[in-house]
């Protein structure tokens, strides 16, 4: 087996193991608070952490190097979390993935502001036509827009900020750090809403939620194997099987059906981000390649990040050309 088939195997597996860990999350969500959710799937990633910092040879301590930029990555992964823990509970599956897909989009429109990127026409173009598909899905003045639809789109810019934060300076901020405080902040605010939100857990919701902790990690090693096997053109694209996932998954457990819209609005979001893709593998204007460059899992509040966890020479500029 190819390196290159062996990468795009293990991200198929990565996002199939995460689609299982939403569909968890949507079964919880049907009777217990996101907050709840969000809180005890942290709780059951602490023990990783400690693993991950008792394997740390480096002597320094946890003060972030850049305090302003963890706090906003910090802020935006806690928003993250939430409002997709959200989203998953309230709106079908499909519609929520076709959503946080327009992610890639907006990561290449916030780097121009946060890494200087130069964005050529044709990438430009790509984000315009993206984001009509990200409008096609939410159909406007057709249909009523709920706090689940707001959700999944804060959960997209959040998800791309964060993502861009972790490209600035995921090369000088310890892994653990970038990792450590999302989850703590996740822990403490939630654990501040569980005396409003909190409703007894039989043993076997518990186990659900230790599962999602699990599935998290599973997924975000996969993902970490794949982008180290392949290059991130032959990986990246493999997020979009989600919707294969989310179709048979919602049809199967949710009794949820595709609706023209999505899956017209999907194809175009889909398409457009595939397009970026391959623009800045194929280098030009792009100094940086912010969405190649940028691999994160959205939504896992109790998971690894991919981005910090990969070498520096995979994740070091690339050189430029044509964007």
């Amino acid at each position: 087996m190819t390196p290159n088939l062996r990468g795009a195997l293990l991200g198929l597996l990565a996002f199939g193991i995460f689609s299982t860990h939403d569909i968890l999350v949507k079964t919880l969500g049907g009777t217990y608070a996101p907050f709840q959710i969000v809180f005890f799937s942290v709780m059951f990633g602490f023990p990783i952490v400690t693993i991950l910092l008792l394997r740390d040879e480096k002597r320094a301590n946890l003060r972030p190097r850049h305090p302003w930029w963890v706090a906003a990555r910090t802020a935006a992964s806690v928003i993250v979390g939430i409002c997709v823990f959200y989203a998953f509970t309230v709106l079908p599956l499909a519609q929520v993935y076709a959503i946080i897909f327009a992610s890639p989009l907006l990561i290449t429109i916030l780097a121009i502001p946060m890494l200087g990127e130069t964005v050529g026409w044709r990438r430009g173009l790509a984000v315009v036509v993206g984001l009509v598909g990200v409008v096609v899905v939410l159909q406007p003045g057709a249909t009523d827009l709920s706090l689940g639809h707001g959700a999944a789109l804060l959960a997209a810019v959040a998800g791309a900020i964060a993502s861009l934060i972790v490209r600035k300076i995921g090369r000088e901020e310890r892994s653990v750090v970038l990792l450590l405080y999302p989850m703590v902040a996740n822990f403490v605010l939630m654990g501040a809403a569980m005396p409003f939100y909190y409703q007894p857990m039989p043993g076997m919701d518990l186990a659900a939620l230790a599962v999602i902790s699990a599935l998290a990690l599973m997924g975000s090693a996969c993902l970490i194997y794949a982008y180290r096997a392949a290059p991130a053109v032959m990986v990246a694209p493999m997020q979009y099987s989600q919707i294969l996932w989310a179709v048979i998954f919602g049809a199967l457990l949710f009794d949820e059906t595709l609706d023209l819209p999505t899956l017209a609005g999907s194809a175009i979001i889909i398409a457009s981000g595939i397009y970026i893709v391959l623009r800045e593998e194929r280098g030009g204007r792009s100094t940086t390649t912010p969405v190649l460059r940028t691999r994160t899992r959205m939504g896992t509040p109790g998971g690894l990040r991919i981005a910090p966890f990969l070498s520096s020479e995979r994740r070091g500029p690339q050189p430029s050309a044509d964007g």
